[in-house]
């Protein structure tokens, strides 16, 4: 009994070491390789086991728009011509990573003698774009008391950027009552969208501010820019509103004195209002149909 048993087992074994030898076997050092841009990265597809000689290798890249040849019929090709090579069983390494090579990857062969004859890997790259100097925008100044926003914008670094802002080189804690120099602050930073929120300055806010944006590629900073804070002199604008009005009310007073004594009254003289000169003794005056046309006629006193 133990001796059929015995040869059971060993049949078993030798058929699946048969099996084994007959397939196509992948397997990859690192299934989610990563790089920086512009650096060389390897895709790794290792061929494990198999029994033909010459057998199909292919590398196709996998995106939204569906897949695309990068390695076909023992050439480079797509997306990857001029700027990868190909390394024997099956790996692929790209010299000269760019932002747009973030992709899966899947390594194909097919073994016509095999048992097995098709096997794939899958594998996932991302290549990481360092951040660029980010926009900044910090207003000059500010009234005490009052709220105020600063904003840090970068568009181009991959995984998306982080954001830190410093004031007078150090760094704004996101709980401002963390730190003891940032106790009396009261504001919101948001790390994701690079804003930093007064809801009220204090005369201590006053100071250089500027912003980093980071990733796992690197970080960028823009230059500082400095804030100041103002006391509003509500005594002054008060004397000022009412110096304009005592102006106001003089000018006023001044025309209504004008008006009174004639300044602004015009009269012109019309035949309506001219005045006749006194009769002379024997002299008769006759008014013609032109108005004001006067002439003069002899008359005898008797």
């Amino acid at each position: 009994m133990a001796k059929a048993r015995l040869a059971f087992l060993l049949t078993l074994l030798s058929t699946l070491c048969y099996f084994s030898v007959l397939a196509v076997v992948l397997r990859t050092d690192n299934d989610s390789p990563w790089t920086n841009e512009f650096d060389k990265i390897e895709l790794s597809c290792l061929i494990e086991s198999i029994s033909t000689s010459n057998p199909r290798i292919e590398w196709k890249k996998i995106t939204s728009g569906g897949p695309s040849y990068v390695y076909f019929d023992k050439k480079i090709s797509g997306d990857l011509e001029n700027r990868a090579l190909f390394r024997e069983p099956a790996t692929l390494l790209i010299t000269n990573a760019t932002r747009s090579d973030t992709a899966k990857y899947r390594c194909e062969v097919t073994a016509a003698d095999d048992q097995k004859s098709f096997d794939e890997i899958v594998i996932d790259l991302v290549v990481r774009v360092k951040p660029v100097v980010p926009k900044c925008s910090v207003p000059k100044s500010v009234p005490f008391g009052k709220p105020a926003e600063l904003s840090c914008v970068e568009d181009e670094g991959f995984p998306k950027s982080q954001y830190q802002w410093f004031k007078n080189k150090e760094e704004i804690p996101d709980d401002p009552k963390t730190s003891l120099k940032f106790f009396n602050s009261s504001y919101i930073l948001n790390a994701e969208k690079g804003t930093l929120k007064f809801t009220a300055v204090r005369k201590e806010d006053a100071g250089e501010y500027f912003c980093r944006a980071k990733n796992d590629a690197g970080y960028a900073e823009c230059l500082p820019q400095t804030m100041e804070v103002y006391d509003v002199d509500m005594l002054g604008i008060i004397v000022g509103v009412l110096v304009v009005v005592v102006v106001l009310l003089c000018i006023t007073v001044g025309i209504c004195c004008a008006y009174k004594k004639g300044y602004f009254s015009s009269q012109k003289q019309t035949g309506n209002n001219y005045k006749v000169p006194a009769k002379g003794d024997g002299v008769d005056y006759v008014r013609t149909e032109d108005e004001g046309d006067f002439r003069h006629k002899s008359s005898f006193v008797i």
